[in-house]
């Protein structure tokens, strides 16, 4: 049985376990780490109840990391654990090299303006439906909006300010603009 620590006070999703794997304990783990095998690298991982998990060994297999927790002592404890989420706080992993590196849940509570300026809200959360990730943003009213977090669509963080710049079109905030109405546009003329 896992082990009761502390939760982090300022937790930071690294994996989601998948399953068992084997007959020994062994667990699949999605790993959100820049290199999946080093899930334990920051120290050991806990789930949203407080439950500690020691990364004993980890090895990468296919499109997940295969990993042996030192708590976890059959396949039956492992088979308990699929889905479960583990976290580790953000003040024992490294602060990022370059200056446009950042974590993902260091972005939580910054402003969202336009490349022109107009405020759209504040960034309350980041999604991953394994597409690619999602900025989730509270608009000042109405139900909240999501929009890709890709180049396009986030250009820039003003980490000065505070602020995420989106352009509103790639993030799929402001409809293309056509000259008909309902939104049709003309077909090219042909040259016959």
């Amino acid at each position: 049985m896992s082990q009761i620590a502390s939760k982090p006070e300022n937790p930071v999703l690294l994996g989601v376990v998948g399953g068992a794997h084997g007959l020994k304990g062994e667990c699949r783990v999605r790993s959100f780490t820049d290199s999946p095998v080093d899930l334990g690298a920051y120290g050991p991982l806990f789930d949203a109840e407080g439950n500690r998990y020691t990364v004993k060994s980890a090895r990468l297999q296919k499109n997940v990391v295969v990993v042996r927790f030192a708590e976890v002592e059959d396949r039956n404890h492992a088979e308990r654990l699929n889905g479960r989420e583990l976290f580790i706080d953000r003040s024992a992993l490294p602060e990022p090299d370059e200056s446009d590196e950042f974590y993902l849940g260091d972005l939580v509570g910054l402003a969202v303006e336009t490349v022109s300026g107009a405020s759209v809200g504040t960034v309350v959360a980041f999604h991953d439906f394994g597409a690619g990730d999602i900025v989730e943003i509270k608009p000042p009213e109405g139900p909240t909006v999501m929009i890709p977090f890709s180049e396009a669509a986030v250009p820039k963080i003003d980490a000065d300010r505070g602020v995420m710049i989106v352009e509103p079109f790639a993030a799929g905030l402001v409809e293309a603009e056509t000259d008909e109405p309902g939104g049709a546009t003309e077909p090219p003329a042909d040259d016959d």
